[in-house]
């Protein structure tokens, strides 16, 4: 199918992140208001358009992370979901009230499943709905997006009609999100392009889910079509099997402009660095064959395929690994290095770390040089954002910690913490190294959570990598994820734990 563009001949593409709101709602992806505020000036530097920062009717917590992440970056637009809910309006509008560039994101079914299993609403209802809400969204705020939720199990004619609604209420851009991640590229494409067609003015959005796997080729196959924004997220994190991810189509689009012909205002180069801090702060790793960020992605082991990169590097690489953010050195800094160098290495990655924060991560880099043979820009990069996430969340600090083995299943361990700026010692038994650690830091801080999940892997190569721990607690039926690197696996394990109890810790206060 050709392009379509029927009267919206723009070639640049909106990229709209909703890592914060769709990405967050990943079991166990919860991140505190800090790391929310780091995430969203990471994008906002990357140059991405629009920040969809939480759904302010639900939750105390996502209104306060709406203001403050509007209040902390400097170019992008910040948007609140909202149900088409007068109440839901209210709060959304109150959250970004003192947001330079606001926008409220208002969505309802329009399937016929949706409408009689969950609506329970009549079409003609529905369309009063869509009327009146965006309506009342735009007395509060110029910009205004409208999406149609289960757009792609909804019959085009009723689809044209809501989105007719919408359009004549005031809404700037339409979203027809495939919801349920059903659509196939090629239909989605074809609705796309009927709906460009009979709504010339209007920019049209795409918000694409995984469960097929799909994410990214029908957001692409709606770009194609004359959809002018795309609805993504760091890593592809979110609800089920996850969103589009806005590395995958921010570099398709750049790679194969030939094919599409349209541009993004997203400045490429920041993407590693933005992946690996989500992946950190969420505790969802990339897997190694992950298209773009994954560790294996700019690889080559095959004889023919690494004799033909020693010839010249495009025969087997349509992308350079510099254009995402990865450098080729390996060796980035030494034992000999100082603090100016390390300063201008965190500048360089726009990462922000307070005086405290960066003289510890100085301390912890001398540290891990004397227990590394080759420090690598990888290996920099994860004791940065590991430092940068304890100063995020500081009532507790492993220090220490020692431990003897009394007899098959029992075992003893001695933490050394500092609770509040206090320094305690405490003393704990356990099935194993690991539980007796983790027992003695619960009773230190008189938090008993329950262990949802735990995963250790290793940063970078040789045996003396670092490990990566990523802890999920589970409290209240809430998650709390912690995480560290050491190349000792059991300091790593113990301070990632730290960290989701400091999770708890924070909400609690």
């Amino acid at each position: 199918m050709e392009t379509v563009n029927n009267g919206n001949p723009s070639n640049r593409v909106i990229i709209f992140d909703t890592t914060l709101r769709d990405g967050e709602q990943s079991p166990g992806a919860t991140m505190s208001l800090k790391e929310k505020i780091a995430v969203a000036s990471l994008l906002d530097s990357m140059g991405v358009d629009v920040i969809e920062a939480g759904f302010a009717a639900s939750s105390l917590g996502d209104a306060e992370c709406i203001a403050a992440v509007g209040k902390a970056v400097k170019r992008t637009r910040v948007c609140s979901l909202a149900r088409a809910i007068k109440a839901d309006i209210e709060a959304a509008a109150k959250a970004l009230e003192k947001v330079e560039r606001p926008r409220i994101h208002t969505f309802v079914s329009t399937s016929p499943i949706h409408l009689e299993h969950q609506m329970r609403k009549s079409e003609a209802q529905v369309l009063d709905i869509i009327d009146e809400t965006v309506r009342f969204a735009r007395s509060f705020c110029d910009d205004v997006e409208w999406s149609a939720m289960d757009a792609t199990r909804t019959g085009i004619a009723y689809l044209s009609k809501a989105v007719d609604a919408a359009v004549r209420a005031g809404a700037s851009t339409i979203n027809i999100p495939d919801t349920v991640g059903y659509a196939i590229p090629e239909e989605y494409q074809a609705l796309i392009a009927a709906l460009v067609a009979q709504f010339p003015s209007v920019c049209f959005s795409v918000h694409c889910h995984d469960d097929l796997g799909l994410a990214a080729a029908n957001s692409l196959a709606g770009v194609k079509a004359g959809a002018r924004q795309i609805e993504c997220t760091i890593n592809g994190i979110g609800e089920r099997a996850g969103n589009a991810p806005l590395e995958e189509v921010v570099m398709a689009l750049k790679t194969r402009a030939d094919f599409f012909g349209c541009e993004t205002g997203i400045d490429t180069r920041r993407i590693y660095p933005t992946s690996r801090f989500v992946a950190s702060t969420t505790g969802f790793f990339v897997q190694k064959n992950k298209a773009i960020v994954g560790a294996n992605a700019f690889a080559h082991e095959s004889g023919i395929h690494q004799d033909g990169m020693l010839k010249n590097r495009d025969t087997y690489e349509i992308m350079k690994p510099s254009a995402v953010g990865i450098t080729q050195s390996q060796i980035v800094m030494g034992k000999h290095s100082g603090r100016a160098a390390l300063k201008n290495k965190i500048a360089e990655w726009q990462i922000d770390l307070d005086e405290e924060s960066f003289l510890r991560c100085f301390e912890a880099f001398k540290a891990l040089c004397d227990r590394k043979k080759n420090v690598t820009e990888e290996d920099l990069l994860t004791l940065i954002h590991d430092h940068q996430h304890t100063a995020m969340q500081s009532f507790v600090r492993l220090i220490s910690y020692n431990t003897k083995q009394n007899g098959p299943g029992n075992h003893t361990a001695d933490v050394v913490l500092e609770i509040n700026g206090k320094e305690e010692i405490t003393a704990a038994f356990g099935d194993g190294t690991l539980d007796a650690i983790f027992q003695a830091v619960s009773k230190a801080t008189q938090c008993a959570p329950a262990l949802h999940s735990y995963e250790v892997h290793s940063v970078s190569q040789g045996t003396d990598a670092q490990a990566e721990a990523v802890i999920i607690l589970k409290e209240n039926d809430c998650f709390y994820t912690g995480h560290a690197r050491d190349t000792d696996t059991v300091m790593a394990s113990a301070r990632a734990y730290v960290g989701s109890i400091n999770k708890i810790i924070a909400r609690a206060v």
